[in-house]
């Protein structure tokens, strides 16, 4: 038996902000979620392991895309499953049951991530789909790989779903493992390390990393099903360790994703001692909030490499702020960026448009605060009510959205779904062009324009932002 190990292609994902914005002109990440699998499956059992990773690879839905499934061996196949992506994890799965059909082999299809958390019943439900895991998945898809390799029933495996007979079998979901040190690093020695950039970085080899997993904080507009909201962190030693081994293949510029890394200051001061008294050299990127930060953290990260930093301050208002229940202030983000600047820290400011209540006034504060942030890079979204969150739930007591459709796409995902805004006082095209408007008046200022062609160090690097800005600002669309 083999393991394949698959992140579709996104070719139909389901969109959320501006479509002139283009993922693919951004850059790739690794597919942590399956390297991490294909790591605790390679520690503790000997399955001959292959990932596809269809984005990266740029594989279409096509013959290509066929031959790299192989077929001297009964398949296990693990597939990525995220609700914006599942018209293209419905078409991978189409895919892989023609070649199976045109084999000899077996093929057992599980899908697992955020969206099979939410809805797990209507996951298992679709066409093709041998077996749901739920939650964490490490621990479970290594179990029920074993149950399918002893040709047995997964009725005991905690965090896996599957139809027997009429009914279906849902063994709930998998606990959270508390010491995240017992995981191996994820296995990017299966990939091509080279296929993965980000336009931030230049042409630096790019990496992301998790370090940290579970978010404390309550935004109301964002939710991480797969993860829960208490936090678990792994120790700095075993982070660092990690660090070392992705600068001794080569890789430039680690990315950390977690969702904000800096929940426990004494872990981050750990970690950057650490970096410094091993001698690393590299850069590397993190993505927190103004409140968990102060000069001294700050000073710290930057003499250890931190380049980078991504903050989430989401509006310009305290009125808006406080409807999304974010709990800082203007006061702190300013504050904090100052810092930055003085640090020369790079940094990345998220934004939102379309909130509650929100008018063209407030925008307006949003994209005055962006300016006198100055950021290097803004990132800028309409508020979409995505499901498990709060204001998705608000959204349905206050008839914003009048019927429970990502449940409807969920059970019926093939026919597609038009996403839904907050449109209580701005239509959707009023909301596009209020976007156009905020990336434009950002971007498209003169000082900003000189100051990062100043910056620019290859032709490459030029052509990559030349193109992301046309696309940005409107330009050959």
């Amino acid at each position: 038996m083999k393991i394949v190990l698959i992140n579709p292609p996104r070719f139909n994902e389901i969109r959320a902000d501006n479509p002139s914005f283009i993922d693919e002109e951004r850059g790739y990440n690794p597919p942590l979620g399956i390297l991490y699998l294909a790591s605790y499956l390679q520690q503790n059992a000997n399955y001959p392991i292959k990932i596809i990773d269809a984005q990266a690879e740029k594989l279409n839905y096509d013959e290509e895309f066929k031959k790299r499934i192989p077929v001297d061996d009964d398949l296990v196949v693990g597939i990525t499953a995220m609700t914006f992506t599942m018209i293209d994890v419905i078409k991978t799965i189409k895919l892989l049951r023609e070649v199976e059909k045109k084999s000899l082999i077996k093929m057992k299809i599980v899908l697992g991530g955020p969206h099979t958390i939410i809805y797990p019943k209507e996951t298992i439900e679709i066409t093709g789909v041998d077996y749901v895991v739920v939650g964490e998945g490490e621990v479970p898809f290594f179990e029920l790989c074993k149950k399918i390799s002893q040709e047995q029933k997964p009725l005991d495996v905690k965090g896996v779903v599957f139809k027997n007979g009429n009914g279906i079998i849902d063994n709930g979901v998998s606990e959270s493992i508390k010491d995240l040190d017992i995981f191996p690093f994820p296995a990017r020695h299966l990939t091509d390390i080279k296929k993965y950039y980000s336009v931030l970085s230049g042409n630096k080899i790019v990496t992301t990393m998790f370090t940290s997993r579970g978010c404390p904080f309550p935004c109301t507009f964002c939710d991480r099903p797969q993860y829960g909201k208490k936090f678990r962190a792994r120790s700095a030693k075993n982070v660092v360790d990690e660090m070392a081994a992705c600068v001794e293949m080569g890789i430039e510029e680690v990315m950390v994703y977690d969702d904000t890394f800096t929940v426990n200051r004494r872990r981050v001061i750990d970690i950057c001692d650490e970096i410094v008294s091993r001698g690393l050299k590299f850069s590397w990127d993190i993505r927190t909030r103004v409140d968990t930060v102060d000069e001294d953290m700050l000073t710290k990260l930057s003499d250890s490499g931190c380049k980078q930093i991504h903050f989430g301050v989401e509006a310009g208002t305290e009125k808006i702020l406080k409807i999304l229940n974010k709990g800082i202030s203007v006061e702190q983000i300013e504050k904090v960026f100052n810092i930055c600047r003085q640090l020369k820290m790079k940094t990345l400011a998220y934004f939102m448009i379309g909130m509650p209540t929100e008018t063209k006034e407030d925008i307006e504060e949003s994209v005055k605060l962006a300016k006198k942030l100055k950021p290097e890079f803004v990132h800028i979204t309409i508020l979409t009510p995505y499901p498990a969150t709060a204001i998705y739930e608000q959204a349905l007591a206050g008839g914003v959205i009048k019927n429970d459709y990502w449940r409807e796409f969920a059970r019926h995902p093939e026919k597609g779904v038009v996403t839904k805004y907050w449109e209580e006082n701005f239509s959707q095209q009023e909301l596009f062009d209020l976007l156009d408007h905020f990336y434009s008046s950002f971007y498209g200022r003169p000082s900003y324009i000189l100051s990062n062609l100043l910056k620019i160090r290859s032709f490459n690097e030029f052509r990559k932002k030349l193109k992301m800005g046309f696309k940005v600002l409107g330009i050959g669309r």
